[in-house]
C-alpha cells in the first residue's frame, strides 16, 4: 500500500509519499480501503517532529480516515465487508489502508458522503468528549468556542446549538464570523478588533460563558478566566499560542471556575472506545438525519499533502481539509 512518511522532521516538504508493507489485522480489527483522510494540527506537530504516533501505532500521520471495509478479524463483528465506515485512529491515517479496531470505527450513514465523512471522527470525539462528556454543557447554557470556523469550531458550534446552547465564537475575519453564523453561532467575535471578555459579558449581560472550548492555550488564559461564568469550565485542547498559562488562580477560585486541559489520542483504548460509543448513541443521529454535517474547506491529493499541511498552517482554512487517494 502507499503512505505518507515523514522522512526527517520538518517542514511540509518533509512528507513522502511512498510504498510500505501492509499492515497486520488483529482479532477484533477491520482493515479500511481509505477514501480520505482528516488533517489535522496534530498531524502538522507530528512532522515537525513534537508529536510522534504512540507505541504499536503506524509511525506516519493520520488520526481519522473514512472508506470501505476490506477485511475483517477473526473475532470482529460489527462491520461486514463492503460497509462504509469512517474511524479514529491512533496514527496512520495517511495511506490507501487503514487498520482499526472495530469499537474506534462508526458506519456511514446512506446520506453522508463517504469522502466527507473522513472529516467526522477526530473532530465530534474531541468536542463530545469535552465539552460534553467533561463538562457538562447544558441546554440554555453559554458556549465560547475559539477558533469558530476551524473544524473543531465549526463542530462545537453545530453540537452546541443542537444541545439547545448558545453560541459565541472568536475568529480574525467578517468572512469566517459569517460562516459561524451561518451554522448558529449567536455571539460574534473578532479577535483581532475586540476584546472577547468584554463582547462576552456584554452580550450575555455579565453572566459570562459557562464553558470555553480553547485551541489557542496560554495566551488566552488570563482572558478566558475573564470571561468565564460563576462555576463555568474551561476546556484546552490544544496550546496554539505556544504560550505558558499565566493568570491568577484566585480569580479562578472567585468564580469557582475549573481550568481543564485534555487530549484525545494519547488516551487509553477503553477511554477512546467509551467516546466513539457516545457518539455513536448521541450524535450519530444528528448526522444520519442531516442536522449536522461536517464543513469541508478543501481536498488535496495524497501527491498534494505538503499544500495541504500549508493551507493549515497558514489558518486560512474554514473547516475540515480532507487528503483523497
Amino acid at each position: 500500500m502507499r503512505a505518507i512518511l515523514v522522512d526527517t522532521p520538518g517542514g511540509p516538504e518533509t512528507l513522502t509519499l511512498t510504498t510500505v508493507a501492509d499492515l497486520p489485522i488483529g482479532p477484533r480489527d477491520i482493515r479500511i480501503r481509505v477514501a480520505a483522510a482528516g488533517v489535522n494540527r496534530a498531524d502538522v506537530a507530528q512532522r515537525l517532529g513534537s508529536y510522534p504516533s504512540p507505541a504499536g501505532a503506524p509511525q506516519w500521520p493520520g488520526l481519522e480516515v473514512s472508506g470501505t471495509v476490506t477485511g475483517t478479524g477473526a473475532e470482529a463483528s460489527r462491520f461486514q465487508v463492503g460497509d462504509r465506515v469512517c474511524a479514529l485512529l491512533a496514527g496512520g491515517g495517511y495511506a490507501t489502508e487503514a487498520v482499526v479496531h472495530e469499537d474506534l470505527a462508526l458506519l456511514v450513514p446512506d446520506s453522508t458522503d463517504l469522502v466527507e465523512a473522513a472529516a467526522l471522527p477526530e473532530a465530534l470525539a474531541t468536542v463530545w468528549s469535552n465539552v460534553f462528556l467533561c463538562a457538562g454543557l447544558a441546554a440554555g447554557e453559554t458556549l465560547l468556542v475559539h477558533g469558530g470556523a476551524s473544524g473543531i469550531g465549526t463542530t462545537a458550534i453545530q453540537l452546541g446549538v443542537l444541545a439547545g446552547a448558545r453560541v459565541a465564537v472568536t475568529a480574525g475575519s467578517a468572512a469566517k464570523l459569517a460562516v459561524c453564523r451561518d451554522l448558529g453561532a449567536d455571539i460574534l467575535i473578532n479577535y483581532r478588533e475586540q476584546d472577547f471578555p468584554a463582547e462576552i459579558a456584554a452580550a450575555t449581560g455579565g453572566h459570562g460563558a459557562d464553558v470555553i472550548l480553547d485551541i489557542i492555550g496560554g495566551s488566552y488564559a488570563a482572558r478566558n478566566v475573564a470571561a468565564l461564568a460563576l462555576n463555568g469550565r474551561i476546556m484546552v485542547i490544544a496550546n496554539q499560542s505556544g504560550e505558558d498559562a499565566i493568570f491568577n488562580p484566585f480569580h479562578l477560585m472567585q468564580k469557582r471556575g475549573r481550568y481543564w486541559g485534555t487530549t484525545l489520542r494519547s488516551r487509553p483504548f477503553e477511554e477512546k472506545a467509551a467516546i466513539m460509543q457516545a457518539v455513536r448513541t448521541d450524535v450519530w443521529p444528528w448526522v444520519a438525519s442531516g442536522r449536522f454535517r461536517p464543513v469541508i474547506d478543501s481536498r488535496f491529493s495524497f501527491d498534494d499533502a505538503a499544500q495541504a499541511h500549508r493551507r493549515l498552517e497558514a489558518s486560512v482554512h474554514v473547516g475540515k481539509i480532507l487528503l483523497v487517494p
